[in-house]
């Protein structure tokens, strides 16, 4: 099983990634042969300034080594370095169709009104995709439902290619359908989802905060009056009691109704400090992580470069194929 995903390098990472989606690639790596990358090409589908971006990347590269991505377990790189992932997509655009990708339903969300206005990259994004599992003869590619789609097409262009060149090229990936992931929502607001688009600081945990910090934002984080019940279920319409709950379940990887079940007739007062020490203990490892880095750009660089190589490396065979199915020459 090989086991690709990526990551857009969009900034400082929050509670809710790591609980939402980092720490399940952390135990995949002990299930799957593992592939992470950095979608900086993807990124560039809409303005970026260039020195930020690059910062973006770097600085979500140590977040996710620091987090416990293992480039000595899984490979890791982000695909800019690795010119395989342009060529192919164009070798793929040839064979998508555009009706195809009249039907995506991200491209319109994200276009909105201004759909003229939007790049050609942007509505051609889920070729790019496409490319970046295709490459790998990847097996399983962890998706949530707003990427069911962009699976779906990325099986269509593999299928396409090989009929029409009489070829078994391509590997048809499965969706990996993992352990459902937290869904930490807002310590302000328990309706919406933890985000670093919040202007207010205060409703996101960030993985960068120091412990005085985290410990203020949990103290002052919205909850009600009511103890904690001894049923889970009781907390259906009290938002952000729930949250806490669900944020204490999913760093000690129990169930919201076991951490009500200890907790059951105390109040917020007795159960904030608790969850603010957990947050402590797990998250001072990964800012002194982070802080390495930061004391030693060159470190990260360095495993960015080589994980480069070894995709590189890996991709070549299938990029090779592609162009001899076309019958193109490649190279000098």
């Amino acid at each position: 099983m090989r086991v690709l995903s990526g990551i857009q390098p969009t900034g400082s990472l929050h509670l809710g990634n790591y609980l939402g989606a980092i720490r399940r690639w952390v135990k995949m790596q002990d299930e799957a042969e593992c592939i992470f990358f950095l979608a900086d090409l993807h990124a560039v589908t809409v303005y970026n300034d260039p020195a930020e971006l690059r910062a973006n990347v770097n600085g979500m590269a140590a977040a996710l080594i620091a987090c416990g991505i293992d480039p000595e377990k899984s490979l890791v790189f982000n695909h800019a370095r690795v010119p395989a992932h342009p060529e192919m997509a164009w070798l793929l655009s040839c064979t998508a169709r555009v009706g195809w990708l009249n039907r995506m339903t991200q491209f319109k969300e994200k276009s909105g009104k201004n759909r003229e206005g939007a790049s050609v990259g942007l509505y051609a994004y889920p070729i790019l995709q496409a490319a970046d599992v295709l490459l790998y003869q990847t097996t399983h590619v962890p998706v949530g439902e707003d990427q069911k789609q962009h699976l779906e097409l990325c099986r269509d262009i593999a299928t396409k290619f090989n009929a029409d060149y009489g070829v078994e090229l391509f590997t048809l990936p499965e969706p990996w359908i993992g352990e459902s992931a937290a869904r930490i929502m807002s310590l302000r607001d328990g309706t919406a989802k933890m985000s670093k688009s919040d202007p207010s600081d205060m409703s996101r945990i960030n993985l960068v905060d120091d412990d005085d910090t985290i410990a203020q934002k949990i103290r002052k984080a919205k909850t009600d009056p009511e103890p904690l019940p001894d049923s889970v279920d009781d907390l259906a319409g009290r938002p952000e009691a729930l949250n806490l709950v669900t944020i204490y379940a999913a760093l000690t990887d129990r169930t919201p109704q076991s951490v009500t079940g200890e907790f059951a007739g105390k109040g917020f007062g007795a159960f904030k400090p608790a969850l603010a020490e957990l947050l402590v203990q797990t998250l001072s490892p990964i800012r002194a992580r982070l802080n390495d880095f930061a004391a030693d750009p060159a470190a990260l660089d360095s495993i960015l470069q080589q994980g480069a190589r070894k995709a590189a490396e890996m991709a070549a065979p299938t990029l090779e194929g592609a162009y001899r199915a076309l019958g193109l020459p490649r190279g000098i």
